[in-house]
């Protein structure tokens, strides 16, 4: 069954990469070595880590020894922020239908959508890259196999 709340891949790829690169921080990490441990086109990931360089959350250094890092502390550096920089605003939503075809006035789950798509927004918002790593959530965000480095040898994972 799929999910209700859905990230495109793009934004997923912003958000992992962002909590790797907040994992090592202050070193860099090459572009190649987060695409691999991710699965991840090169491509793709380098067109995501421009958006978050344009956002200011990301620099980048070209070269053999070069590779990405954040310009902030993890702590400061929000998922919203990661998320919006890849996807835009998160904008709430009250209709699951691109094109609505009712004023909403009697929608059985408009003002429940709204309200799931504002408690992510918030939660979003408030969670920092820090909290995610520190709350031991890395394994569960990062599901590719090998992709989260994590401590325990566990790849990430869900079983």
């Amino acid at each position: 069954m799929a999910g209700l709340v859905r990230v495109s891949e793009a934004a997923s790829l912003g958000l992992h990469a962002a909590m790797l690169l907040a994992r090592a921080a202050p070193s860099l990490l090459r572009t190649r070595d987060i695409g691999e441990r991710m699965g991840a086109s090169q491509a793709h990931l380098v067109k995501v880590l421009q958006s978050l360089s344009r956002a200011g959350l990301v620099e980048t250094e070209r070269g053999p020894r070069g590779g990405a890092r954040l310009t902030r502390p993890a702590g400061e550096v929000t998922l919203l922020q990661a998320y919006e920089a890849v996807d835009g605003p998160l904008e709430a939503s009250e209709c699951l239908l691109t094109r609505p075809v009712c004023d909403g006035s009697c929608c059985m789950v408009g003002k429940l959508l709204y309200r799931m798509n504002q408690e992510v927004r918030q939660h979003l918002a408030r969670t920092s890259l820090a909290d995610v790593w520190s709350a031991g959530a890395a394994g569960a965000a990062i599901t590719a196999a090998g992709a989260a480095g994590c401590d325990d040898g566990s790849s990430g994972a869900k079983g």
